[in-house]
C-alpha cells in the first residue's frame, strides 16, 4: 500500500482525536491532515501532542459551509478520509435539533461531494464514515443491532446520523464511491467532553456535585473503549469491503447506574475524602424518547476481518478514570465556559 494520507474530520473532538493519536502513534508512514471547526466540544488542546510534527497539520474549517470545503480542501493531496465530524449529543439535539440536522446531513453532504471530486482527481482510496447505533432505534430485553437490522431513529440526532448513513450508501451505488460505515456502541476514554454520562459522573464526583441519572438508571448500553474503537476503524479503512457497514461493538452490556456505581467505587479509591460517592446520585426526569436498550452484534467485523478489543471493561474505565485526575487543567477549563451553562440548563431540579 502506498503511503497513507488521511484527511480527519472532527478531528479534534473526542473520537476523532483519539483516532489521529492512535494513527500517529501506530504508524511512522503517514499523515494526517485534521480539519475542525472547533465547536464546543472540539479543542486543539487534544491535538498538542503532534504540534510541530511533520505528519501532521491542521486547518479549521466548517463542514457546513460549501464554499469554504472547497476552496481550502479540494487541492489538498490525501488519499484517505475519515469523516468523525459531527453534533452527536441526544440531549442538544432534542433543544436544537437545527445543528444537528445542518451538520450530519449537509456537512456529511458536502464531504461526500468532496471525496467524489477527490475520487476523480487522484483515486482516493477510501472514504469511511463513522456513525452510531442510535439510528437502529431500541431493543427490548434480548438480541442485538447487526448491519441488517433496521433504521429507527427516535431522536433528532439519531435521525440525522440516520439520513447521512444513507447518503454514504447512495454515493456507492450511484457514484461507485470507495465508501464504509462503522456503526459503534456507546464510547468513553480520554478526551471525553463531560456532557456525556461517564465523565459526567466523573469530573461530578471530583466537585462534589449531584450526580444525575436519568429515570430509574435501567437503560442499558454496549460500552466501548475509544482506543479499541480507533483500532477498529483503522482495521477496516485499510482492509473491509466497499459499500459495505460494520458494527463495531465489545459484547458489554451494563445499565447507566451500574455504570454510576463503578466511577463512584473508582472514585472512593482514588479520591477518598470524597467517599462515599454514592451518597450524591440524584435520580432526574427521564429523557423525551430515551432509548431502553442498545447492544452491538461484532460478528461480521471479527469473522471478516479479524477484529477483536484489546481492553477489558475494568482495565479501561479505570484509566479512563486516570486520565481525569492527571488532566485536571484539560476540563477545568472546559467547566468555566459555555459548558456550565449548558449543564445549569439541562441539571436545573438538582438539589445539591
Amino acid at each position: 500500500m502506498k503511503q497513507r494520507k488521511i484527511l480527519v474530520t472532527g478531528g479534534a473532538g473526542f473520537i476523532g482525536s483519539n483516532f489521529v493519536h492512535t494513527i500517529l502513534e501506530e504508524n511512522q508512514d503517514v499523515t494526517v491532515t485534521v480539519v475542525d471547526k472547533l465547536t464546543y466540544a472540539g479543542n486543539l488542546k487534544n491535538l498538542d501532542k503532534w504540534k510541530g510534527d511533520p505528519r501532521f497539520e491542521f486547518i479549521k474549517l466548517d463542514i457546513t459551509d460549501k464554499s469554504e470545503v472547497f476552496s481550502k480542501l479540494q487541492n489538498i493531496e490525501v488519499n484517505e478520509i475519515a469523516h468523525f465530524a459531527a453534533e452527536s449529543h441526544v440531549d442538544r439535539s432534542i433543544l436544537g435539533p437545527e445543528e444537528f440536522v445542518k451538520t450530519n446531513l449537509m456537512g456529511s453532504f458536502y464531504m461526500l461531494e468532496l471525496a467524489r471530486k477527490l475520487y476523480s482527481q487522484n483515486g482516493l482510496r477510501v472514504f469511511l464514515h463513522v456513525s452510531t447505533d442510535e439510528v437502529f432505534g431500541s431493543l427490548g430485553e434480548d438480541g442485538a443491532f447487526t448491519e441488517k437490522t433496521p433504521y429507527a431513529p427516535n431522536s433528532p440526532y439519531s435521525a440525522s446520523k440516520a439520513g447521512s448513513d444513507h447518503l454514504v450508501r447512495a454515493y456507492f451505488h450511484t457514484y461507485g464511491l470507495p465508501v464504509i460505515t462503522t456503526n459503534c456502541s456507546n464510547n468513553y476514554g480520554p478526551f471525553h467532553f463531560p456532557e456525556k454520562l461517564i465523565p459526567l459522573m466523573i469530573l461530578n464526583c471530583l466537585q462534589g456535585k449531584p450526580l444525575p441519572v436519568y429515570g430509574t438508571g435501567e437503560n442499558i448500553r454496549d460500552w466501548l473503549f475509544v482506543k479499541d474503537h480507533c483500532l477498529a476503524i483503522d482495521l477496516v479503512m485499510r482492509d473491509g469491503k466497499f459499500g459495505e457497514t460494520y458494527n463495531i461493538g465489545t459484547r458489554n452490556e451494563k445499565n447507566n447506574l451500574d455504570i454510576v456505581h463503578k466511577i463512584c467505587e473508582l472514585m472512593d479509591e482514588k479520591n477518598p475524602k470524597g467517599a462515599p460517592h454514592k451518597k450524591l446520585i440524584q435520580f432526574v426526569k427521564d429523557r423525551p424518547g430515551h432509548d431502553f436498550r442498545y447492544a452491538i452484534d461484532p460478528s461480521k467485523i471479527e469473522n471478516e476481518l479479524g477484529w477483536k478489543p484489546k481492553y477489558k471493561f475494568e482495565e479501561a474505565i479505570e484509566q479512563t478514570v486516570d486520565w481525569f485526575l492527571e488532566n485536571r487543567s484539560w476540563w477545568e477549563e472546559i467547566l468555566s465556559g459555555e459548558y456550565n451553562k449548558y449543564y445549569e440548563s439541562q441539571y436545573k431540579e438538582l438539589k445539591s
